[in-house]
């Protein structure tokens, strides 16, 4: 299977190139970056013979784009174990070895290779991680990332023509499938827009009602991570949410949370974190910490989103 069937040139993921609405945005060639680290990190892991060659270019990226490149390198390794004939494993020892500061941003990453892989193959992608506290219950990211690949890379279908997937029971929870697919779907809303707030919250309420508030919380993650807004940008984000305002300090604070947990915390995360979760980034991860919950489905609902709704419960 080649390469350029699996993810796109460099050049394929600018703004431009895209036809995003946000491509003039201030903020737009910083978010480019983004994805560029991305393919950066994919094409490192195809290429990579030995763990320690991908390790070692990954580690050469600056701090806050790193664990961006470390998505792309486990998206490599999703597709080469899924591949017949194949050696299995890469993803796990990526995953248990130099990934685990990034096991969030890893998670999307499998997200993105299931967004190439036919859905017979999605049932081995997700590796049985050694000691990692978050897994299984954060794989749902996986779904997330699913989400915003297929926003960002085809549009018009997605966020323009609002279409949803087919449900799959990813951890038994078919039902939940398609709730963290549009929390990725909400993140790619803050790139396709060039994380001006005001044309997300336009993007957000042209979806179905019952829809916008996983599409916030997906907004909030991605306003945290990458940045790109002015605190008073924001509190209108926060006002415009309206009652979907919680949603949107939990996407916050996750993010928070996977900073943290990478011991990489940018100051345009700290300065968006305290304006959408009313804290630093440190208080905003032992806050997710307080509400951590064991793996396992509550009631029939995934313990992802009972980990989210008791978030949600402290900004109520």
């Amino acid at each position: 299977m080649s390469r350029a069937l699996l993810a796109p040139p460099l050049a394929d993921v600018g703004f431009a190139r895209r036809g995003f609405p946000g491509r003039g945005a201030p903020a737009a060639r910083r978010l480019e970056a983004i994805p560029e680290s991305v393919v950066c990190g994919f094409e490192w892991g195809m290429e990579a013979r030995r763990l320690w060659e991908v390790e070692h270019r990954l580690e050469t990226v600056d701090a806050a784009l790193r664990g961006f490149a470390y998505e792309g390198a486990t998206m490599a390794f999703t597709v080469l174990d899924a591949l017949p004939l194949g050696r299995s494993g890469r993803t796990r020892e990526l995953m248990d070895g130099p990934a685990r500061p990034h096991t969030f941003l890893a998670y999307i990453g499998i997200g993105f290779a299931m967004a190439r892989l036919p859905r017979g193959l999605w049932k081995g992608v997700l590796p049985e991680l050694s000691d990692n506290p978050y897994h299984p219950t954060m794989s749902w990211l996986a779904v997330d990332g699913y989400g915003f690949d297929l926003a960002y890379f085809d549009t018009p279908r997605w966020v323009g023509r609002r279409e949803t997937p087919r449900p799959y029971p990813w951890l038994g929870s078919p039902d939940y499938f398609h709730r963290a697919f549009d929390q990725g779907v909400g993140r790619a809303l803050w790139f396709i827009h060039g994380a001006r707030p005001a044309a997300v919250t336009d993007a957000v309420r042209a979806f179905p009602e019952e829809r916008r508030a996983d599409l916030w919380s997906g907004v909030g993650l991605a306003a945290a991570f990458a940045g790109g807004a002015e605190p008073e940008e924001l509190k209108a984000l926060l006002r415009d949410a309206g009652s979907a305002a919680p949603h949107v300090a939990q996407g916050a604070v996750f993010a928070a949370k996977a900073r943290v947990f990478s011991r990489c915390v940018p100051e345009h995360t700290e300065a968006v974190v305290r304006t959408l979760a009313g804290t630093d980034s440190a208080g905003a991860a032992a806050l997710a910490d307080d509400h951590a919950v064991e793996p396992g489905a509550r009631g029939g609902v995934p313990a992802y989103e009972v980990w989210r709704a008791g978030i949600r419960r402290h900004f109520r």
